[in-house]
């Protein structure tokens, strides 16, 4: 029996994140001030009490819930003994730093220089996602790579659901076809822009020169990472793959489905939110999920 912790990416924040932890554990409080004073400003104002616009500004949503999920994994202390970890997109950063790939300072410097560059080429180029629900991956890879639009397929989430990745109306022809070939739903969400595709090009560039200038050790376990789906323990094989990562699909399905192979049987989601314990039972309904916030 092997054990796997998971962390969420963008989309899992919520008001009041983090409150309980900073107001019941002196450490906790100690890493969201320190967290406060290395951005430059109140993060915690606006997870413990701002409004969801505040949180779903993409440079406050990354490092919250980067900071919710480390700050659990770093309270849990000798609890937190996992076999392999893996994050979904931003998640990946904050796998890194619970397992003491990177340090907690600079796994913030990190996923703030992230958050910059993303949101950035989010108002450079107007572009969206959209959730494409119950038709086969090839399928949505068919649609999409006939459109003339960017548009790509970004998070192989679980057998059923992918999420598409591009310009404004490269989403919404990419969307009408879905729905002609058969799609469940083919919905439009409320994000600041096409991650995971061509279109953060310019956000890759400098997060490549960030990452090569920041140290990074060996994982205490593997590192199941989004571009590649493997356990990954190279600290230059992790950084090339955080850079891919911007611009390539986040393979999630194909991740957990290694990590099963390799032995995982208990998955716990350390953050905000329950997304990735549904993720999970849905790509294998014989694991045991549970999650802690």
């Amino acid at each position: 029996m092997k054990k796997a912790y998971v962390f969420p990416g963008q989309g899992a924040q919520f008001v009041g994140m983090g409150k309980e932890l900073y107001e019941t554990s002196p450490l906790a409080k100690e890493m969201f001030e320190k967290a406060n004073e290395v951005l430059g400003f109140r993060i915690t104002d606006l997870m413990f009490g701002g409004t969801d616009e505040d949180l779903r500004q993409t440079k406050v949503t990354q490092p919250a819930i980067f900071l919710h999920s480390v700050i659990l994994a770093k309270t849990m202390g000798s609890d937190f003994i996992p076999d392999m970890t893996a994050g979904h997109s931003l998640g990946e950063f904050s796998a890194l730093v619970a397992t003491g790939a990177l340090s907690f300072e600079d796994g913030l410097k990190l996923v703030y220089k992230r958050a910059l560059a993303m949101q950035k080429a989010c108002e450079k180029n107007p572009s969206t996602m959209a959730a494409i629900l119950a038709l086969p991956d090839d399928k949505v890879e068919e649609i999409c790579a006939g459109i003339d639009e960017v548009v790509v397929p970004a998070n192989y989430n679980c057998p059923g659901q992918i999420v598409i990745s591009g310009s404004m109306k490269g989403i919404e022809i990419a969307c009408e076809k879905m729905k002609g070939a058969g799609a469940k739903r083919a919905l439009p969400l409320k994000v600041g822009g096409a991650f995971h595709s061509p279109l953060m090009d310019s956000a890759k560039i400098e997060l490549s020169e960030a990452i090569a200038a920041t140290s990074f050790s060996r994982p205490s376990c593997p590192v199941y990472q989004n571009v590649s789906t493997v356990g990954e323990t190279d600290p230059e094989v992790i950084k090339a793959n955080l850079v891919a990562q911007l611009t390539a699909p986040v393979r999630w399905t194909q991740s957990i489905q290694n990590m099963i192979a390799d032995g995982a049987t208990d998955f716990v989601e350390l953050g905000p939110g329950n997304v990735l314990q549904g993720l999970v039972s849905k790509i294998d309904k014989n694991v045991t999920v549970s999650g802690k916030q």
